[in-house]
């Protein structure tokens, strides 16, 4: 059992809740992630490692309350117990000192983003972070985010906050400007089409970019199938091959399309088990 030691609400539908998990904490690398189940009824989900305390043996999760289980979540309180949590989980982030990165977070992407930075800061490169969200209000770990970043920029699709728009019509202006020095990396994580408009638009300058997939995923061990994607033309299982794939070469429109695979049943539970 895993139990919940500290519970916070970063922005509305969106928690992040710390749970003692000595042995995960001690093993966990930027990039990677734990499969949860909450109880012995439970579905099994996976959740992205936000943060981790080797000395303390903690994790941070950081979810957003948008299904039947990730809402069953957040009505956890603090002194609650999780009954199984799998990881680390997935190849780490590739981090090395390789000059400057652009690191972009979208939605809840952005916890990912935060571990991903904060390696590739700490490995001595220059770090450029570009965060966006719907409006000010669905906006996550601005202050954490800043606190590593050697140049943060905002974006929010209503104006309320930061620059009014998209993480890629930031990242267009900075390539645009920095035509004779482009960065050696972009690292995208959030949601599919933001990760494939930025794929897009890297593949432009010819600019390595990575991205963290998300599919659907049930065993994480590469028996069930479910989060298979095409990569390359290849076939391959973004819990034990992944999450990180070049974004220059994933199949998005199908990546996309499993995600949608379940939408209609998961809004039947949504109706049946209102929040």
């Amino acid at each position: 059992m895993y139990k919940i030691i500290k519970k916070e609400v970063l922005a509305k539908g969106i928690k992040r809740i710390t749970v003692e998990a000595e042995q995960i904490a001690k093993k966990a690398s930027a990039g990677q992630f734990v499969v949860i189940l909450i109880d012995e009824k439970g579905e099994r989900f996976p959740l992205t490692l936000s943060n981790w305390d080797r000395e303390k043996g903690t994790i941070d999760l950081v979810f957003q309350e948008v299904g039947y289980s990730t809402r069953k979540l957040g009505k956890l309180s603090v002194g609650d117990k999780i009954a199984h949590i799998l990881g680390p989980l997935g190849h780490p982030t590739e981090v090395k000192k390789i000059g400057k990165v652009i690191c972009i977070g979208a939605g809840v992407g952005i916890a990912e983003i935060y571990p991903v930075s904060k390696a590739f800061k700490a490995a001595g490169n220059p770090v450029i972070v570009i965060i966006g969200s719907r409006s000010k209000d669905l906006l996550i770990l601005e202050k954490e985010i800043k606190g590593i970043a050697d140049e943060l920029y905002i974006t929010t699709d209503d104006g309320s906050y930061g620059k009014k728009g998209f993480v890629t019509d930031i990242l267009k202006e900075i390539l645009e400007q920095q035509k004779e020095s482009l960065p050696s990396l972009v690292y995208a994580i959030g949601p599919v089409l933001m990760m494939q408009k930025v794929s897009q638009l890297t593949k432009k300058y010819n600019l390595k970019t990575i991205v963290s997939l998300n599919p659907i995923m049930l065993d994480a061990t590469g028996m069930c199938g479910a989060c298979r994607c095409r990569v390359e033309g290849k076939t391959v299982f973004a819990c034990v091959d992944g999450p990180d794939f070049d974004g220059h070469l994933v199949d998005f429109a199908e990546l996309q399309k499993r995600l949608n695979l379940f939408k209609e049943k998961e809004e039947m539970i949504n109706e049946k088990f209102p929040a």
